[in-house]
């Protein structure tokens, strides 16, 4: 098994041990209730489907690399997954992209209904600022700077913005930059976010920290642009999930506006710059390099 792999699984399990501990009735001790019990169930529904775990795996890692053990860091990386699903969650609704399948299953509010779906998009929202506030091993002033860092990652000028951008798009020729402007804030301040989450975690200096957050930034665009590429060249099977909707909202894509080999020699470049701001973790960059490149040969 290679390192990539290895290491790989073994932050799977930690944050998928993570997720099923934080969604269980024993978590809240002292305020169980019905409706407590509905929303786990639902907000359990969506945390616990899988995914890739990119964000908080990236916490995980830079908080290793930044000197600390990534366990540390769990709290903060389980509340960047739990802010990105509900994301996800609010995305599939009706008002939004209506889509019904997510990770290859029905999506939230085809199986809870739009209201406790919406609900429990908040519920993951709110729990995720709980979680960095409450977690433990960790400074008020780690706490404090984490959950600044994702309030603004997450907040109306970061990926909410981007989302708000993103309807602004369809049904219009947006330019290039807009559509760059939209996925850096829409998917790639909260990957970002993860980096300085990690950092945080470490009490990594400012230099760390740049480049942490110079790595994702560029991964993050890197990320969006295969996802355009795939949405045109997979399958509903392979990506779980709905394919050609871009091309059905008349949405400007970087495979619209500089076609398929462009957009690949554009996800390259930004991989291989991604990787350059490594430098400054020495030896212990070799799983970020690993990353950067599946996440840019992916097929799902």
């Amino acid at each position: 098994m290679s390192l990539f792999e290895e290491r790989s699984r073994e932050y799977a399990a930690m944050i998928n041990a993570a997720a099923a501990e934080y969604m269980s009735t024993e978590s809240f001790s002292g305020r169980e209730s019905a409706g407590l019990e509905r929303m786990l169930e639902a907000m359990a529904y969506s945390l616990e489907n899988g995914g890739k775990r990119i964000r908080p795996m990236l916490a995980l890692e830079f908080c290793r690399v930044c000197g600390e053990k990534p366990e540390k860091a769990i709290p903060f990386a389980l509340a960047l997954e739990m802010i990105h699903t509900y994301s996800l969650i609010h995305d599939d609704l009706p008002c939004m992209d209506n889509d019904d399948m997510r990770r290859g299953k029905p999506s939230s509010h085809k199986v809870f209904g739009e209201a406790d779906a919406l609900l429990a998009g908040d519920g993951l929202l709110t729990l995720a600022f709980e979680t960095v506030l409450s977690a433990p091993d960790m400074s008020s002033e780690q706490k404090a700077a984490a959950g600044l860092a994702l309030a603004k990652a997450a907040g109306c000028s970061g990926m909410i913005a981007g989302q708000v951008m993103d309807l602004a798009n369809e049904g219009r020729k947006a330019p290039l930059e807009d559509v760059a402007k939209t996925d850096r804030l829409k998917t790639g301040e909260l990957i970002m976010a993860s980096a300085s989450m990690g950092c945080i975690a470490a009490n990594a200096d400012a230099e760390k920290l740049n480049a942490a957050r110079e790595y994702c930034a560029d991964i993050g665009l890197a990320f969006q642009i295969v996802d355009d590429i795939l949405d045109v060249t997979s399958s509903s099977e392979v990506l779980g999930k709905p394919v050609g909707s871009d091309g059905e909202n008349e949405k400007s894509t970087y495979v619209s506006l500089l076609g398929l080999e462009k957009s690949k020699e554009m996800a390259d470049e930004l991989t291989e710059k991604a990787k350059s701001a490594l430098s400054v973790f020495g030896d212990e960059k070799e799983f970020l390099l690993m990353l950067a490149d599946k996440l840019a040969d992916r097929n799902n």
